[in-house]
């Protein structure tokens, strides 16, 4: 039996590793988080789209590549390890619930093809764990707030949540921009009074919530494996008392640390992945667990790397802040640790 991705998961993991490579590089991310109010560049995102990432997780049949959670899992690795800047997983994971309800075949194709950006509104309250709804829609209208909602300022359209169903709204929309620790993500609190269309019951959002803790721990992995990476390289050239600093054995002991949190990481996110593509029975204990334990372990992980590189790792031009910071947004977005910590005893029957 094989333990490893196919070969055809393979090779996708290594086109997408070389594509974002050569056009993510961190000193455009620098740029876009500095000087792009989108969070992305339009020719970086037609370039995404040409490569169909924003269907990936869409039928052939409506546009788009027809593939599951494993391979939604290895490009969210990849994506990780480039802290890529824009909306992709957000769409992704809005593309495939639409696709999933039916009835909106044009706007599908259009997400596919790179022509419309649609995210989901999940968030009733600016504080987490808050689950009462805040948005209603009645007589074909949306009214409400909705709150750090992912690129609401670029999106075309928004799947919100309210207390009747799913509901699709179309923008332009009213964003007040809210400031987040990672400044290469955008965030936005949403103002509706919109006509709108029901989308369907808030089940619809069932299978959504399971991929978006395969493909957000499967970042969470990504960001890991990078940091660790770019330690391992520092350690073994930065010296001190004639010697490389890797050589100490209280160094070796914890990045061996970071080792073991990152491959167990690995192994807790592609079970889920396998669980979600074969309709197991353990699913949701698999997904809440791998989200749970990923968040947990990127933020060790990426402290570490920090603490490590010594005074220049809390410095601006250093590249590991990145990944720090986007572990923590990935930490509390799509399931919070403490949210899928709940899921898992819930999975378990507690």
């Amino acid at each position: 039996m094989k333990f490893d991705l196919s070969d055809d998961q393979s090779l996708l993991q290594s086109s997408t590793r070389d594509f974002f490579a050569k056009a993510f590089s961190l000193e455009k991310t620098r740029r876009v988080m500095e000087h792009e109010p989108r969070g992305f560049e339009k020719p970086a995102w037609r370039q995404i789209a040409e490569m169909g990432y924003p269907g990936l997780l869409v039928p052939e049949a409506a546009g788009g590549q027809g593939l599951g959670p494993v391979e939604l899992a290895v490009v969210c690795e990849e994506a990780g390890r480039m802290c890529l800047p824009g909306p992709l997983f957000d769409v992704q994971l809005a593309a495939a619930t639409l696709a999933a309800a039916g009835g909106q075949d044009a706007l599908v194709r259009a997400i596919c093809a790179g022509e419309k950006i649609v995210t989901i509104a999940w968030r009733n309250s600016p504080y987490a764990g808050e689950a009462k709804h805040t948005t209603h829609l009645a007589h074909g209208r949306v009214k409400g707030h909705k709150y750090f909602v992912p690129f609401a300022a670029a999106a075309d359209a928004l799947l919100v949540t309210t207390a009747e169903g799913l509901a699709l709204v179309e923008g332009p929309f009213q964003v007040t921009p809210l400031e987040t620790i990672d400044l290469a993500q955008r965030f936005g609190e949403v103002a509706l009074d919109h006509p709108a269309t029901l989308v369907g019951p808030l089940g619809l959002l069932g299978q959504t919530d399971l991929l978006a803790a395969v493909g957000a721990g499967a970042t969470l992995l990504g960001i890991m494996a990078r940091s660790l990476e770019i330690t391992l390289g520092y350690l073994q050239t930065r010296e001190t008392f004639k010697r490389a600093i890797g050589s100490f054995q209280v160094l070796q002991h914890r990045t061996a640390d970071m080792l073991l949190k990152t491959e167990s990481s690995r192994s807790a996110v592609y079970r889920a992945a396998w669980c979600l593509a074969a309709n197991d029975p353990a699913t949701a204990l698999a997904c809440a667990t791998a989200k749970a334990y990923a968040g947990d372990a990127a933020r060790l992980v990426c402290a570490e790397a920090i603490q490590m590189h010594g005074g220049i790792g809390f410095t601006w031009e250093l590249d590991l802040h990145f990944y720090f910071k986007r572990a923590k947004t990935y930490e509390m977005h799509y399931g919070s640790t403490e949210a899928q910590l709940d899921r898992v005893l819930a999975a378990a029957g507690y």
